[in-house]
């Protein structure tokens, strides 16, 4: 998802609300939509704000057309405990999940400024260092998420967002681990349903079978073929006929269509894009090492360049999100002070009415509450921060654990095949000697029932049983080998199990942990929306009073209004008669006190 740098205009803003009506809603009672940024297969994607607290969030809600797919409802809770099951830096982080009062299923996730790959890739192909830099880190995010248990399913260029971090540019996000499975569940999809996007899509994925580790390094084949060549390995207008190359069809040699591609590259590509998971890469440890090969093989000085407009566009660091088109709770008291300037200013040396003094009475009264809820709230946020850190730090060391441990597997896992390799071609080897060896010896034989002593004879059948009892222990022992190499990675793998059940556990007690604490948050955050909506209201009663005033008309554009003309009174937007969302006030265009 692009984040626009720059911040609409109040009149975009209107435009956007009348665009999509979810523009202003408050999610679960604390987070305030603020604008749409992407769509994606199963939900919307809003940027949000906590209505208390200046937190800006990503908040993704499943689709309308889909609320009623259960086994979808499924899929995307289950993105939440997949992503942060795995916990790695280059995976969207997921901070909150749950349902509306409408039944509306959310996810909330960090806020991410950047570009997707998608973007970069329709510039055209990317230099062979900046590729192999990208695609390494989402191998490393991936191989985390395999040990794990979690395969994505659906890894494209759009579920790629390069963003900028600690001064490192290109800091890869995978985003969208919606169709992500912990564990293969029947009743979530029916059997033999294609789900994922062609183009990205494995061989076994097209032909309807479960996806695998294997059909996520297949994606990252065809990201890589796509970043060498500017163009994929498969391109057709019709979904069947593009899942048919995709089981059947050959890929170009990617030097075939850009003569300066790298043949490093091209092999690693290429070996991703094999129709049979077993001749691609065993795992993302496997890979990794041969793209961190590729890596040192590359000159030092082969940093990507970026000119002409291009480089513009690089230069331009995105803009953190706009400031809230909603008043702080910090700031309604210097609003209450500024309406009691106008009253005093309004009836000076004269009665003040008694609904004016009730409504400014009001104003400062929900705004000590509303302040004193904002220092619970943000005291209840920290504890909460506090312990997804805490959880945060144990699943990365598990995590770390259990990567460490895989990849001594993989290599294990590699080793071992390579003897079994060796031991099925000594074996043949043996069949072919034991066959000659039974001609010697049964000429031998033939030469004793003859009573004929011929040297050769003998000599011969000697030598090939010699030969055969030599290939019989040579292949006894790359059989040992494997078997040793085999026990290691079982062993390995029976430690990762075990760390991968006490993350499990762990996470349960963590979310509980955390669902408590949000419920809390929830529940304040709620009382939060209803002083809003009274400040919003009783502000409207002063101004009704006091926009006509000439006294006050100085004062007025620190409210961020116009003076109004004789006889005309601007009720500010968000008023109790047009609620918003779950009773909240809307809080956009100019007039309105949370401007």
């Amino acid at each position: 998802m692009t984040i626009r740098a720059d911040r609409p205009s109040s009149s975009a803003l209107k435009k956007k609300v009348t665009k999509d009506p979810l523009i202003g809603k408050v999610v679960a009672g604390r987070y305030r939509l603020e604008s749409r940024l992407g769509e994606g297969g199963m939900g919307l994607v809003y940027r949000a704000r906590h209505v208390l607290i200046d937190r800006v969030v990503a908040i993704k809600l499943i689709r309308p057309d889909l609320r009623a797919e259960t086994h979808l409802r499924a899929w995307m809770l289950r993105e939440a405990k997949a992503a942060n099951r795995v916990d790695h830096a280059h995976i969207i982080d997921i901070h909150d999940i749950g349902e509306t009062d409408e039944g509306e299923l959310y996810l909330v996730m960090e806020y991410l400024v950047g570009t997707p790959l998608s973007a970069e890739l329709a510039n055209g192909p990317m230099p062979i260092a900046r590729s192999v830099d990208v695609i390494e880190q989402m191998c490393a995010a991936l191989a985390r998420a395999h040990d794990l248990g979690v395969v994505h399913r659906d890894l494209k260029s759009d579920n790629i967002l390069l963003t900028e971090r600690g001064g490192r540019k290109d800091f890869v996000k995978i985003l969208d681990f919606g169709l992500a499975a912990l564990k293969r569940d029947a009743r979530l999809a029916p059997k033999g349903a294609i789900f994922g996007t062609p183009e990205y899509m494995s061989p076994e994925q097209s032909r309807g079978e479960d996806a695998s580790p294997s059909s996520d390094l297949y994606a990252i084949g065809v990201l890589f073929f796509e970043m060498l060549t500017g163009q994929l390995p498969f391109r057709s207008a019709d979904r069947e006929t593009l899942l048919k190359m995709q089981q059947t069809s050959l890929p170009a040699r990617p030097r075939d269509l850009r003569p300066d591609v790298n043949p490093v590259g091209e092999a690693i590509a290429l070996r991703l894009l094999a129709k049979a998971p077993k001749d691609r890469y065993r795992d993302g440890h496997h890979l990794q090492e041969d793209l961190k090969k590729l890596q040192r093989s590359l000159p030092s000085s082969t940093a990507w360049e970026v000119k002409g407009s291009d480089a513009a566009a690089a230069a331009s660091v995105p803009s953190p999100p706009p400031p809230p088109q909603t008043m702080p709770v910090t700031e309604w008291a210097s609003r209450a002070g500024l309406f009691t300037r106008m009253v005093s200013r309004a009836y000076y040396g004269r009665e003040t009415p008694q609904e004016v003094l009730l409504a400014l009475r009001e104003t400062w009264d929900l705004s000590a509450k509303a302040s004193r809820l904002e220092g619970e709230v943000s005291s209840l946020t920290r504890k909460l921060d506090a312990l997804e850190r805490r959880g945060r730090a144990l699943r990365a060391e598990i995590g770390r654990k259990v990567e460490d441990l895989a990849q001594e597997a993989s290599r294990a896992a590699r080793e071992a095949g390579g003897h079994a390799e060796d031991e099925r071609r000594i074996e043949e080897e043996q069949v072919a000697l034991e066959r000659t060896a039974t001609i010697a010896r049964a000429e031998a034989d033939a030469a004793l029932s003859l009573a004929r002593f011929d040297p050769i004879v003998f000599e011969k059948a000697g030598a090939a049983a010699a030969t055969v009892q030599a290939k019989r222990e040579q292949h006894e022992r790359y059989s040992g080998r494997r078997q040793e190499k085999e026990k290691v990675a079982r062993g390995l793998q029976r430690q990762i199990e075990q760390l991968r059940g006490q993350l499990s556990r762990y996470a349960e007690a963590l979310e509980e942990d955390l669902v408590r604490g949000r419920t809390q948050v929830g529940e304040r955050s709620r009382e939060g929306l209803k002083f809003e909506k009274d400040f919003t209201a009783a502000s409207n009663r002063l101004l009704a009073h006091l926009r006509d005033k000439p006294e006050c008309r100085e004062l007025l554009p620190e409210l961020g209004m116009e003076p109004a003309r004789p006889s005309t009174v601007e009720h500010l937007e968000g008023a109790p008669d047009s609620p918003d969302g779950d009773g909240a006030p809307s809080s956009q265009g100019r007039g309105d006190a949370f401007e």
